[in-house]
């Protein structure tokens, strides 16, 4: 399925012929010259002056005046895409300005495409910021998980303000090299796990700060629904055969920095997320928001050791049908160490605690500190086992709640209040843009969040037990894994994207 570089090279030359410039110096240009007039767009020299804050505060380069409204150009316009334009769309302080998607036409972009027919398209993100990056200060990037870093880089390194869907990339050092750039470029950055500005969020931090959540050692998270690749064959060892590229997409653009496949349906349209060149599987999907709160407020930050316990139907291309991994963690300050056992797959339930109540327990299933559920009764969560309180908890923005009852009931008035949201993940981001608020899910944040991830499908994708050295932040018992937290080179024309942090 793989082509060499002097044909892949052709097929790049043949589709830019409608790009306006040579994007290879476009880029050395903008990493060399970030603080350049000639190539900055207005609103970020604008921004190079002085611009202050309704609290006087000196706001980061690039920030909106607080009277303004944020202009944002999207990335990916269907799908999950389409649904961040939505969310976009309904912030008072946001204005959809561009939009941009490599299948401009099709069904599932129509919608948008009918919504705001008076704005600019591009099929190519380089070409929306070669003709008008002037007219935006932030970016939208609802697209494949593989695709998101490039678009966010560029993005970044010309003093946009990036709102990227979870996970942030599909590898270790792209995640690095974005926090690198968040930091360099000094703009607002935000994750889309928009668990992060609802209760959830606000009741771990406050339950935690109080010491209600304390000495945890055990948490088991899961998400047990059926998958793209739910009953695909697992002894298939090559890509599925190329077919037509449909008239709409710009297949070359859609594999953006990833080695050359050709189209197959089941890469595109959320079945990316199937194949390990493409996605993150169950894990980097629903883990962003199950994880999020625990893995923060706990200053879990990233694993020293990564085992997969099971993997069943394991194939080299594309992820298991059911894994159940164990994530160890180290002492962090006064906090004891701390396994996290994932698991997914739809009969791959978790142990489950006594008095999690909704489902009677089975007297014939042995049980260790708890039971194994009956398939499909557990819903997409997490099981916090703390000294002396058990806690269940669901995904996005799901508060936790207290096992058994009994025990919730006696310790009701003892129990910190928190404040509620005041504003969801795109009103904060606009917000943080304008330097009014701090984005909840920055970078700084969610990156070590994905980078765990990346280890897990890590260990899925070889089925081999990982130890992780947090210091170097490297592989130390296996090579190819090591090699593999880069990954493949990017495609001949993509590699000045990883030279801009």
């Amino acid at each position: 399925m793989m082509r060499d570089s002097d044909t892949d090279e052709k097929r790049t030359q043949n589709v830019s012929g409608k790009r306006l410039m040579d994007r290879r110096g476009f880029l050395k240009k903008s990493a060399a010259a970030f603080g350049a007039i000639s190539i900055l767009p207005s609103h970020v020299v604008r921004a190079q002056a002085e611009v202050r804050g309704k609290d006087g505060r000196i706001l980061r380069a690039g920030t909106v005046v607080p009277s303004e409204r944020v202009n944002v150009a999207c990335c990916g316009i269907g799908n999950r895409g389409g649904e961040l334009i939505r969310n976009f769309g309904n912030v008072k302080w946001a204005n959809i300005v561009a939009l941009c998607d490599v299948d401009m036409g099709a069904k599932h972009t129509i919608p948008t495409l009918e919504k705001y027919p008076s704005l600019p398209q591009f099929q190519d993100f380089r070409e929306m910021f070669d003709r008008v990056a002037g007219d935006f200060d932030a970016v939208t990037v609802g697209t494949p998980d593989f695709s998101h870093f490039p678009i966010a880089m560029l993005a970044m390194s010309l003093g946009k303000h990036v709102y990227v869907e979870k996970p942030l990339s599909r590898t270790f050092q792209e995640t690095e090299l974005l926090m690198r750039a968040a930091r360099k470029y000094n703009v607002a950055t935000q994750m889309g796990n928009q668990g992060h500005c609802q209760d959830n969020y606000y009741q771990f931090k406050a339950w935690s700060e109080a010491g209600i959540i304390k000495d945890v050692r055990e948490i088991t998270a899961h998400m047990n629904g059926g998958r793209r690749w739910t009953g695909w064959d697992t002894s298939v060892t090559e890509f599925p055969k190329a077919q037509p590229v449909p008239e709409t997409l710009d297949w070359d653009t859609w594999l953006m920095a990833a080695q050359h496949h050709d189209y197959h349906r089941n890469f595109v349209n959320g079945q990316w997320r199937c194949w390990y060149d493409f996605g993150m599987g169950a894990l980097g999907d629903w883990g962003a928001h199950i994880w999020d709160g625990f893995h923060q407020f706990l200053d879990l930050g990233l694993p020293y050791e990564i085992d997969p316990m099971k993997l069943d139907g394991h194939n080299p291309l594309f992820y298991p049908q059911a894994s159940t991994l164990a994530f160890q963690f180290p002492e962090r300050q006064d906090m004891p160490p701390l396994t996290v056992t994932w698991y997914d797959g739809k009969t791959n339930n978790p142990r489950l605690p006594e008095g999690y109540g909704g489902i009677e327990a089975d007297p014939d299933i042995p049980s260790v500190n708890g039971r194994f559920a009956p398939a499909q009764e557990v819903p997409a969560g997490k099981e916090i086992y703390g000294k002396d309180l058990t806690f269940k908890g669901g995904s996005h923005g799901s508060t936790l709640s207290i096992i058994p009852e009994d025990k919730a009931k006696d310790l009701a008035s003892r129990l910190p209040d928190y404040p509620k949201n005041t504003s969801n993940h795109a009103t904060n981001f606009a917000l943080a843009c304008k330097g009014e608020e701090e984005c909840r899910s920055p970078f700084e944040i969610s990156g070590p969040l994905s980078q765990v991830f990346c280890l897990g499908t890590l260990a899925q994708r070889l089925d081999a037990k990982l130890l992780f050295d947090r210091n170097t932040k490297q592989i130390t018992n296996h090579e190819l894994a090591n090699q593999l937290l880069v990954g493949t080179p990017p495609r001949k024309g993509w590699e000045e994207y990883y030279k801009l942090a």
